[in-house]
């Protein structure tokens, strides 16, 4: 069964902090929930679906569940990391399509900024997980799992430093007309050089920032979606992959987006060529080059070439990204930052996004994210959206 035509994405909301202290992550997670069911014109006695991922606090669903005081009668938790809220979307359209509910609510809310997280730090040890044993030992942090890739892809292809800080000066450009993005000055190729080196060949403005906050999204029938005024934005084609070890058999160069994209354009039934934005997940900028590969937008080992020169901006570029500024500048909440990418690939549709980066007859998007490490195991998830 497709899920092409068979789901709309009818509520989309941002949560605008930041940081917030002030807030349990329960309470985010009531707060952007609102603000989507606002955004689509429902209520929350409209939704029959819940999905959430590990940032959800307690027993995951059931929890919120009942802290949001919602009658269900489908729930999923999947959890792909940063991906999850991607997967999720595809996944409510499937339980729509069956018939599992009419209304699917998908949220996402943490406060790792007030926590004090950060990807320098050794990863928690997970005494159980297969792979403990033999990474454990070696301290490995996610920021040094992403600069492997970096380093061998600069090895295999000569990508450069230079092309890589090239994605960060593109985000910029998009942050600084967001008036709640963390990061808003504009940086040059220069300036994210000059930044002190995390993990070589990664720079500080290589890496996301860490935000609290959140997001939601509302996910209907068509039938809903037609008697609502709110612009249709059509859920066309998904897929999802995981890539691990692979018994050894380890090629840091590609991702799991290799996979993943090719069956959401499949389902979508249109090609890279077709898309006119794309929200990226960029956690570092080596993990937007390599999905723009892997999704087929260059050839693998032309993604430096491919996105240097502002080949990424809005208005002048020939694949405008994450125009909200992205994880790179605008917000990272809980580390999972798949949410906010299918948000502002929202906002792009109905074009409602900022004007100075709001792309001219936006008609088709992707938005495609990576979670778990890019150098280990992790999963991919993509997304093709439509306008009506």
């Amino acid at each position: 069964m497709s899920i092409n035509g068979r789901a709309y994405i009818a509520g989309a909301y941002e949560h605008p902090t930041r940081k917030a202290p002030d807030k349990s992550v329960a309470q985010l997670h009531a707060e952007v929930a609102a603000g989507a069911l606002a955004d689509a014109g429902l209520t929350k006695d409209d939704v029959d679906g819940y999905f959430c991922a590990g940032d959800a606090p307690g027993l995951g669903p059931l929890s919120m569940a009942d802290y949001l005081n919602l009658d269900l009668r489908h729930l999923d938790s999947t959890d792909l990391g940063g991906g999850s809220y991607i997967a999720h979307v595809a996944h409510a359209a499937q339980a729509i399509a069956m018939g599992k509910c009419n209304v699917a609510l998908i949220t996402l809310a943490g406060r790792p900024r007030s926590a004090g997280h950060s990807g320098t730090a050794a990863r928690p040890v997970i005494a159980d997980a297969p792979d403990s044993p033999w990474e454990a030992p070696f301290g490995p942090t996610t920021v040094n799992l992403y600069a492997m890739c970096a380093r061998r892809h600069m090895y295999e292809f000569g990508t450069t430093p230079e092309q890589l800080a090239w994605i960060k000066v593109a985000a910029s450009h998009h942050a600084q007309h967001n008036p709640h993005a963390m990061l808003r000055d504009v940086v040059s190729v220069d300036d994210v050089l000059a930044s002190p080196v995390i993990a070589d060949p990664l720079h500080r403005l290589d890496c996301c920032v860490v935000s609290d906050g959140g997001g939601a999204l509302v996910v209907v029938r068509p039938e809903i979606a037609r008697g609502l005024k709110r612009p249709l934005v059509r859920v066309m084609g998904a897929g999802e992959a995981a890539k691990g070890q692979r018994g050894g058999e380890v090629d840091l160069t590609w991702s799991a987006a290799r996979r993943s994209g090719p069956a959401a354009f499949a389902e979508a039934r249109v090609t890279p060529a077709d898309i006119k934005y794309a929200s990226i997940y960029d956690s570092f900028t080596i993990t937007v080059l390599m999905q723009i590969e892997d999704l087929g937008f260059c050839e693998k080992g032309q993604g430096g070439r491919f996105v240097a020169d502002g080949n990424l901006i809005a208005g002048s570029g020939r694949l405008p990204f994450n125009t909200d500024g992205g994880g790179l500048c605008n917000n990272h909440p809980a580390n999972r930052g798949g949410m906010t990418k299918v948000i502002e690939a929202v906002r792009q549709l109905r074009g409602e996004a900022h004007p100075a980066v709001q792309v001219g007859n936006c008609d088709l998007a992707v938005a495609t994210g990576i979670g778990g490490l890019l150098g280990s195991r992790h999963g991919a998830a993509t997304l093709v959206l439509g306008r009506e």
